[in-house]
């Protein structure tokens, strides 16, 4: 049974919470704020790589094709940058990749919920996620010639 409280009690109760709230020292605010914002700066400080082909959506020769070539690929993308293609195939439960031109580097997928998984990029630029991610992801790159880029928000 919910508790019935009178306007003034309800006053009161509101009132101590904004004081609560405004007993947090400014600094330890401040701190969070700026930790806060730094969270994702590497993607932010990355070339964003444009989506230039999706087998979803592509012509129906293209992707036709596509399933001829590999009858495992489920989806293809192709992310394209100044400096870097990311090549992508998506399969029943692994993410396998080419960077172009080739290169060694890191691999960073982020899920929406924050959850990320890191792998090695070869020397030639190939690249493997075995957990194919069930909600919205983006991929960060950075080669070892500092390259950053990072993908849009992909839904598979």
């Amino acid at each position: 049974m919910s508790e019935q409280w009178s306007d003034e009690e309800l006053l009161a109760r509101l009132g101590a919470a904004l004081k609560a709230v405004d007993s947090v020292p400014r600094d330890f605010v401040e701190a969070a704020r700026t930790a806060f914002a730094w969270r994702n700066i590497d993607a932010e400080l990355a070339e964003l790589a444009e989506l230039a082909y999706d087998s979803e959506f592509g012509d129906e020769s293209a992707l036709a094709l596509t399933r001829a070539a590999d009858s495992a690929s489920l989806r293809a993308l192709t992310f394209v940058s100044r400096e870097l293609t990311i090549e992508i195939e998506v399969n029943e439960d692994t993410l396998i990749g080419q960077l172009v031109p080739p290169q060694p580097g890191r691999i960073h997928l982020r899920a929406e919920s924050g959850a990320v998984c890191e792998t090695t990029i070869d020397e030639v630029g190939f690249f493997a996620i075995d957990a194919k991610p069930a909600e919205r992801f983006r991929l960060h790159c950075r080669t070892s010639a500092g390259i950053a880029v990072s993908t849009g928000w992909i839904t598979l």
